[in-house]
């Protein structure tokens, strides 16, 4: 198994489409790239620890690639918005791919410099090596599945989901 970590927004957005994807094992929605330790929602919504939602995404590479990932990613999110996706405005809200290796580091760089100008104009993707990640409390977990019917949910995610599994047949469920 080998990690990816990215924050593309609400990490409860993000989540959800990611454990739909073949050969992801596990995501856990969590908190890092911030200054504060063990910081809770509350202090990570407040906007002063500097950390970024973000989902700890375990997978198997000989099933997905992190290219994949970073495609699955990328559609789920406006790249171009600074510390804002949607009706979320924070910078706990960026957009940021935390690498766990040079490999990692090169390959999110190479496919940043692909997309833009062809697909996007000023992306803001944060790329920033993966240094402590704080899992978020235990109601985050699973939040979609443990809340579809919660305002945010129903409003949010159905969209990207339909986005993913119609953009990656095959690869998204």
């Amino acid at each position: 198994m080998e990690e990816a970590t990215f924050a593309g927004g609400c990490f409860w957005c993000i989540e959800a489409p990611f454990k739909r994807v073949d050969g992801v094992e596990s995501v856990t929605s969590g908190y890092i790239g911030g200054d504060t330790e063990d910081p809770t929602y509350d202090e990570v919504c407040s906007g002063t620890t500097g950390h970024a939602e973000a989902v700890r995404v375990e997978y198997d590479p000989d099933t997905v690639t992190y290219r994949e990932l970073l495609e699955v990613l990328f559609a789920l999110h406006d790249p171009t918005t600074r510390d804002r996706e949607g009706p979320d405005v924070g910078s706990q809200y960026r957009s940021a791919v935390f690498y766990h290796d040079e490999e990692q580091r090169e390959e999110v760089e190479a496919y940043i410099d692909e997309l833009e100008g062809d697909v996007y104009d000023g992306i803001v993707t944060e790329v920033a090596p993966a240094e402590r990640f704080y899992v978020a409390e235990e109601y985050h977990q699973d939040y979609y599945e443990s809340n579809p019917d919660q305002p945010y949910c129903r409003a949010h995610i159905p969209p990207k989901l339909q986005k993913v599994t119609e953009r990656f047949p095959g690869l998204v469920t």
